[in-house]
């Protein structure tokens, strides 16, 4: 592979980089992986990484940013439709969107840990609680539990992303809607 000399080149070289790294992590995990499994899927030099990337867990950083960035992007475009109103509303697009990002991208699914999201579903959830949508519980835990059903469905459903986002969505009302 020819040598990256422009910012341009070099800027591909690290997304082909960042794009091998996504296929032998999601594969291997991270402890399983190591800095030539990636340099070999990518089609470069072992040193070649390492003028990206100063690290394997500066590298493993990089990807996941890139990843929650792609998956923020696709659920904040979907989020944006609901017009910001009705709680329920943002919750089921969000939940959609996410499904929907993660039967897209499989690999995306086995890299992202929900636990980052949380603090954006509890803003949600204080939000709710605000309006008198959501029962009065603390947030942080309910915030917790969101997380744990959405991630331990994602990247798990064969085919309707949109039946289980219905599903995960239902689950999370019924248990959530103030009585």
């Amino acid at each position: 592979m020819r040598r990256a000399v422009s910012d341009e080149d070099k800027g591909i070289r690290r997304e082909e980089i960042l794009a091998a790294a996504k296929r032998v992590f999601a594969a291997n995990g991270f402890h399983q992986t190591a800095i030539a499994d990636i340099a070999r899927a990518a089609k470069l030099s072992y040193g070649s990484v390492y003028w990206y990337f100063d690290s394997k867990e500066a590298l493993f950083q990089a990807l996941i940013e890139r990843e929650e960035q792609a998956l923020w992007r696709h659920v904040g475009s979907a989020v944006a439709a609901s017009g910001g109103e009705d709680p329920e509303r943002i919750l089921t697009l969000g939940v959609r969107a996410t499904f929907e990002f993660f039967a897209a991208d499989p690999a995306a699914a086995r890299l992202l840990s929900f636990d980052r999201f949380t603090d954006d579903i509890e803003r949600l959830i204080v939000d709710a609680q605000r309006r008198g949508v959501v029962v009065d519980a603390p947030p942080r835990i309910l915030a917790v539990s969101v997380a744990a059903v959405i991630s331990s469905i994602a990247g798990r459903v064969d085919g309707d992303s949109d039946a289980a986002a219905e599903v995960a969505v239902s689950l999370l009302l019924d248990g959530l809607r103030r009585r």
